[in-house]
């Protein structure tokens, strides 16, 4: 594909453009904060939450790059990318509407047939759910990403992946701060059930005024040449493909790899840390059920306050998500992207050594926000200049395998490490949830070191 025939985007372009991904956010921002919760009064230890979340791993090791490369090759009057848009989102929706009323549908599944479900049912569920909004997340995020090139100027992309991160942000902070301001100004606890219902009504009409909105051109004549010369090019020769772009791409991928081990020991933890550590609230799972009830009202107290924490990160990734772009523009990709992974380092750090110190875990958390800013747009911008036309989707695919495959090492590795960093407290258990910090902060000064080395 070449750019004949592109415009310009103007800033509602943009807008539209992006809202599409504030609504992809919301839902999953919402997945990210309450997902814990849900699945430990399910019965779900740290070990099993982690194994439950590989659910995002997986599905985008392997169905973004299968999702990118037949957008690459769809035809359809709809165009390449918004099939999956939309499809993605829909299925999402109906996943997430579901996913918080697991216990109820093994309950009335019981019921129906009158067979004798064990008790984990409930959490089978609830993990065939997660599954389910993961998989279609990344069915549209993929093409998302790849749509782009399709319709975006070559000399616009950093600005358009900023938007993207603006949009991030922003629906990031909507999803994170609704429940806590109902709670704090109005006297008003929004049920988990109802935020849930939110994010799926969020996730699908945002992304149809999306598709509605931005019209991908006609690409016949791009789809028949990405299928004449891709026909019989497997996994392995397209992976040999885009290494062979360019030496750098195999930087930007080990540096896009020690940095999502890093964020996910946040994204993945933080909800169970900010109720086991910084509240001190002993692990559910050990204690019995009526026991587990007297702690429901400071687990929801916990859970409002994580959700200000992402509420703040986010709020400070939405705040410079635009100005990041700028900077980079006028500095250089690297230089933004180096010094934005360090601010976070240095939050992990203080949120790891001030654990139980809530005004320091939230400045931190809010530290954490610039780096997040720069992840979000400025690998893609650095790697957006290697990209071949009609490949697009492809590319994004086997890139975002460097995103999902180290949370693999955060849902296992980690995971175990918390699940048997055992402490005791009034004679109740506990873990060190803390200890996440301390490893992610480790794997983004790696991330840091390594796109020192890479070449603009």
């Amino acid at each position: 594909m070449n750019n004949e025939g592109l415009k310009k985007f103007t800033t509602v372009n943009f807008l539209n453009f992006a809202l599409g991904f504030l609504g992809l956010q919301f839902a999953w921002q919402m997945r990210i904060i309450l997902s814990g919760p849900v699945t430990e009064n399910l019965g779900a230890d740290a070990f099993l939450y982690g194994l439950i979340w590989l659910a995002g791993p997986f599905t985008g090791m392997v169905v973004q790059p299968l999702i990118g490369a037949l957008s690459d090759k769809t035809k359809s009057k709809f165009g390449r990318r918004r099939p999956y848009l939309l499809g993605g989102a829909i299925i999402a929706s109906v996943a997430l509407w579901l996913f918080p009323n697991s216990g109820n549908i093994a309950e009335m599944f019981a019921k129906l047939t009158g067979m004798n479900l064990p008790s984990w049912t409930g959490l089978l569920i609830a993990a065939i759910m997660i599954w389910i909004i993961d998989a279609c997340i990344n069915i549209a995020q993929g093409p998302y990403r790849a749509l782009i090139p399709d319709v975006v100027l070559p000399e616009q992309h950093s600005l358009a992946n900023s938007y993207i991160s603006l949009a991030i942000g922003l629906g990031s902070v909507i999803a994170a701060a609704t429940a806590p301001f109902l709670k704090f100004v109005c006297h008003y606890q929004m049920s988990v059930k109802a935020q849930f219902i939110m994010a799926a009504l969020a996730f699908s009409l945002a992304m149809i005024w999306t598709c509605l909105t931005i019209k991908e051109r006609s690409t016949a004549n791009d789809v028949e040449d990405v299928e004449n010369k891709t026909e019989n090019v497997g996994f392995w020769k397209s992976m040999t493909e885009f290494f062979a772009l360019s030496p750098e791409v195999s930087k930007i991928c080990v540096m896009q790899f020690f940095t999502w081990i890093g964020m996910m020991c946040m994204m993945i933890f933080f909800t169970n840390f900010a109720i086991h550590t910084v509240y001190g609230i002993p692990d559910l799972t050990k204690l019995a059920v009526d026991v587990q009830k007297t702690y429901m009202s400071a687990q929801t107290s916990a859970t409002n306050y994580s959700s200000i924490c992402f509420a703040i990160f986010n709020l400070i990734c939405f705040v410079i998500a635009v100005p990041i772009g700028i900077l980079a523009g006028k500095f250089g990709n690297k230089k933004v992207h180096i010094i934005s992974l360090l601010s976070m380092v240095l939050a992990y750090l203080g949120m790891g050594i001030f654990c139980t110190v809530k005004p320091v875990v939230t400045v931190c958390m809010a530290l954490s926000g610039i780096g997040w800013a720069s992840v979000c747009a400025l690998p893609f911008a650095m790697l957006s200049k290697y990209i071949k036309a009609g490949t697009e989707g492809s590319v994004m695919g086997i890139f975002n395998i460097f995103i999902a495959g180290p949370q693999v090492f955060v849902c296992t590795l980690v995971a175990w490490i918390i699940n048997k960093s055992v402490v005791y407290t009034n004679g109740l258990y506990n873990n060190h949830y803390e200890y996440s910090f301390f490893i992610g902060a480790l794997c983004l000064l790696i991330a840091a070191a390594i796109t020192k080395f890479i070449k603009e």
